[in-house]
């Protein structure tokens, strides 16, 4: 069982320190909340994990898809000292357009190998996971990306380390806002891929839902899930828009996942949001909640 518990004492040193963040939403105004943002992001990051191993950007990267929005995301990327950044595609990267002008320009800015690609870093998986079809919300993964995943998760897997999975729109019924905001058209085959690897802790954005809400991080058999909010606006249980600005600073240890939220707005921790997986893991029981348990 995946159990919850106090981050380990700060004179232990994560193995690894990465950042998650997702729908940063860049527009082609560099004055726009949205732009500023991003560009506060990447100067806390850069202030508070200088070690960090990669920021893992999960989808949404641009508002609407355009070469000049592309162009201002690495604008501000290469003011930033452009530090290392693995991306997935989100809906709006590729709607309202010609798909393979999409897909072409998401991967010559971004400099990804693929739609969907995978990475060790200091010894542990991360697999990041996209469309293969411009649809306006959802994710199309073809048999070949789904067979591909189940065969990377395979790859050195061992119960008593994670594998970290990316995908921009979350699974039906499991984190929060996923329930209206759910969109990957092969929702029950991914599901069956994950139940066979409870190690897994999946990441995704999509539905803007605020950290802290109920199920932020879910826990089912088909592993652990974490929605990851927004770094371009919030979206809550009873309003459809926020300001606001938030995402996750991760710390990996040997036995232990720390996955602390930030609200980058304010500059502060979220104590609303700090979960810790232990390891090595089994299956639970469908339904597990950390976000609600006493």
């Amino acid at each position: 069982m995946t159990n919850y518990s106090e981050a380990p004492s700060s004179a232990v040193k994560p193995v690894i320190r990465f950042q998650v963040i997702s729908d940063i939403h860049v527009t082609t105004d560099e004055n726009h909340d949205f732009n500023r943002n991003f560009d506060r992001v990447l100067k806390d990051i850069r202030e508070h994990c200088p070690d960090s191993v990669g920021i893992m950007l999960v989808g949404d990267i641009t508002d609407s898809g355009t070469e000049p929005e592309y162009d201002e995301m690495l604008r501000i990327w290469k003011e930033n000292g452009r530090p290392k950044m693995l991306f997935t595609m989100g809906n709006h990267d590729v709607r309202w357009a010609d798909w393979d002008d999409r897909r072409e320009r998401f991967l010559r800015k971004t400099g990804m190998r693929g739609l969907y690609h995978d990475h060790w870093l200091e010894g542990y998986h991360f697999i990041f996971l996209g469309t293969e079809q411009g649809l306006k919300d959802d994710a199309y993964l073809s048999d070949v990306q789904l067979n591909w995943f189940e065969e990377k998760l395979a790859e050195g897997s061992d119960s008593r380390k994670p594998i970290f999975v990316f995908l921009h729109q979350p699974l039906k019924d499991g984190v929060a806002g996923s329930r209206d905001w759910h969109g990957v058209v092969q929702d029950s085959q991914m599901k069956s891929i994950l139940a066979k690897y409870p190690q897994t802790i999946l990441f995704t954005g999509h539905s803007h839902w605020e950290l802290g809400s109920a199920r932020t991080m879910y826990l089912s058999r088909y592993g652990t899930m974490l929605n990851t909010a927004s770094v371009a606006y919030l979206s809550t249980d009873t309003e459809d828009f926020k300001k606001g600005s938030q995402g996750y600073y991760v710390d990996v240890y040997v036995d232990e996942v720390v996955v602390r939220g930030r609200d980058f707005a304010s500059g502060s921790w979220l104590a609303s949001a700090e979960y810790s997986v232990k390891y090595p893991v089994d299956s639970p029981d469908e339904g597990g909640n950390p976000s609600e348990l006493p």
